[in-house]
């Protein structure tokens, strides 16, 4: 009977895996959405917390469907994000500055979120 309930318990988790890839390009093209109505001069709230909490979201799931680098790079931009947003003012040179880690990020993951490192980052 154990080997019955691995087995179920095996293919629920493979199923979960597969839709967590499948869901990788929507979630790239949300992201991708959101920074092309990212104005650094004049950072909207709205869009500051969707950004954070897509980052957030990917950070906390990714690893689990082993997407390890995928979410470590998540969690890295969600944790950068947060550091601006406990600022009242930021430069937009600050904002242009994290904007463009985050085109790294969705660059890099349009190739291959699976990768297991992210450029830079140690093995």
């Amino acid at each position: 009977m154990a080997t019955l309930i691995d087995q179920e318990f095996f293919a629920r988790l493979h199923a979960l895996n597969e839709k967590f890839a499948a869901s990788v390009p929507a979630t790239l093209a949300r992201l991708e959405e959101l920074r092309a109505r990212f104005d650094p001069a004049a950072a909207d709230a709205a869009l500051v917390k969707e950004l954070h909490q897509s980052l957030h979201t990917i950070a906390g799931s990714a690893a689990t469907f082993g997407f390890r680098a995928f979410g470590a790079q998540a969690r890295q931009l969600e944790q950068r994000l947060r550091v601006l947003m406990a600022f009242e003012l930021i430069a937009p040179k600050d904002w242009n500055d994290w904007l463009h880690a985050l085109d790294e990020y969705i660059a890099w993951a349009r190739l291959d979120p699976k990768a297991s490192v992210y450029p830079g980052q140690p093995e």
